[in-house]
């Protein structure tokens, strides 16, 4: 497929099927897009269908079954779009081009050679538990437990949205930008194959009552 340059080839785009529940048109809004009017298309679309699926149907789909419906916050990120966010920096908060491929811009590999894919969102039966306790903690945990191919998450303090990226070599680590600030876990260290159950056992209560 070529990268689009007519609206009903971006229609045609936007009705790719990446898994039961999502479409690649779900991926594709942008506020830098919108406001600095740079339009957010993927210039290798096949490759950016590729990696989606991987996201959509090993990541999205087992949260979204077992948690509920999830929110897009942010998703696919052309190239000149992540461009102009890192260029704005303080602005947008975007990394550079070269470190976000294969991560919000699904359509290059990243330095290894390798596909991937991120997407930011909101868990939206872990909202009102996260405003009343702040423990982001719990869907870190879950996540970790119970979605093994996921291969990266970010938490940030508004409704505890999070970066969560997927890879075919997944490197399983969790940071935030929520006190307490920094990694939560990685590969080696003791805590990262236990369960752990009992750190979001409240928050499973909470979505059943």
């Amino acid at each position: 497929m070529r990268s689009p340059q007519s609206v009903k080839a971006l229609e045609e785009l936007g009705r790719v099927r990446l898994s039961n529940s999502f479409f690649m048109r779900d991926f594709l809004y942008s506020e830098i897009s919108q406001i600095e009017r740079i339009p957010n298309i993927p210039e290798y679309p096949d490759r950016a269908i590729e990696a989606g699926r991987g996201l959509c149907r090993e990541v999205l789909e087992p949260i979204q079954r077992a948690l509920g419906r999830i929110s897009i916050r942010s998703g696919y990120r052309s190239p000149a779009v992540n461009g102009k966010g890192a260029e704005n920096k303080n602005q947008y908060n975007c990394s550079s081009n070269e470190s976000t491929y294969a991560n919000h811009i699904w359509d290059y590999r990243d330095k290894n050679g390798e596909i991937g894919a991120t997407a930011c969102i909101v868990v939206n039966s872990f909202v009102d538990y996260y405003e009343k306790t702040g423990n982001w903690q719990a869907l870190a945990w879950w996540i970790h437990d119970n979605v093994p191919a996921y291969s990266s998450l970010y938490f940030f303090p508004k409704l505890a949205a999070v970066n969560v990226s997927w890879s075919p070599t997944p490197k399983k680590w969790i940071k935030s930008y929520v006190p307490p600030k920094g990694t939560l876990t990685k590969p080696g260290e003791r805590t990262h194959n236990e369960g752990h159950e009992a750190l979001y056992i409240d928050f499973l209560h909470s979505i059943k009552t």
